[in-house]
């Protein structure tokens, strides 16, 4: 029971940072930009589309609740380890997922390209289709590829330093 308690209290801390986090790089976006929270979301969602967003998310969160479950002090080495390499792997999951995404677009621009007669009334609609895709294949590794190496920052970081704290070398 204690345990089921730690793992939901490590689930909460993690969903919290992950929502500021959130909140944070939106209110950070609209204050940049001048768009309203609703455009950028929906801006968002169409550039992005809602699988990858999904997975992204539960990616990030899971990179979050490794993060948290690590720095927890009372924790043995193996088991720090443990979280340290499931942050990791899920970490590189989020590259993962960028590359296939971008390799996903790309298919369907070419695939969108190969299926429709190009004649000059149909360029326009042709090059719009494409670059729909292509939007979709190159902002999914420009987004993902960054968070993946951040993410792993923080895990490595985070796994280093608290090896360091109970190992006296911090104190």
């Amino acid at each position: 029971m204690i345990r089921m308690r730690g793992l939901l209290d490590a689930g909460n801390r993690a969903l919290a940072y992950g929502l500021g986090l959130g909140v944070l790089a939106l209110a950070a976006v609209v204050w940049q930009s001048g768009h309203s929270a609703m455009e950028i979301t929906d801006r968002v969602a169409t550039v992005f589309g809602l699988t990858f967003l999904v997975l992204l998310v539960c990616l990030v969160l899971a990179v979050l609740f490794c993060w948290v479950r690590l720095r927890e002090e009372h924790l043995t080495p193996g088991e720090r380890m443990t979280w340290t390499e499931a942050g990791l792997h899920a970490a590189g999951g989020i590259a993962t997922l960028a590359l296939t995404y971008t390799l996903l677009g790309i298919s369907l621009g070419i695939a969108g390209l190969s299926g429709q007669p190009l004649t000059p009334e149909t360029v326009q609609t042709v090059i719009q289709n494409l670059t729909r895709d292509f939007s979709m294949a190159f902002m999914t590794t420009v987004v993902g590829l960054p968070l993946s190496a951040a993410a792993q920052a923080l895990v490595r970081i985070s796994a280093q330093h608290m090896t360091a704290m109970n190992d006296g070398d911090g104190k």
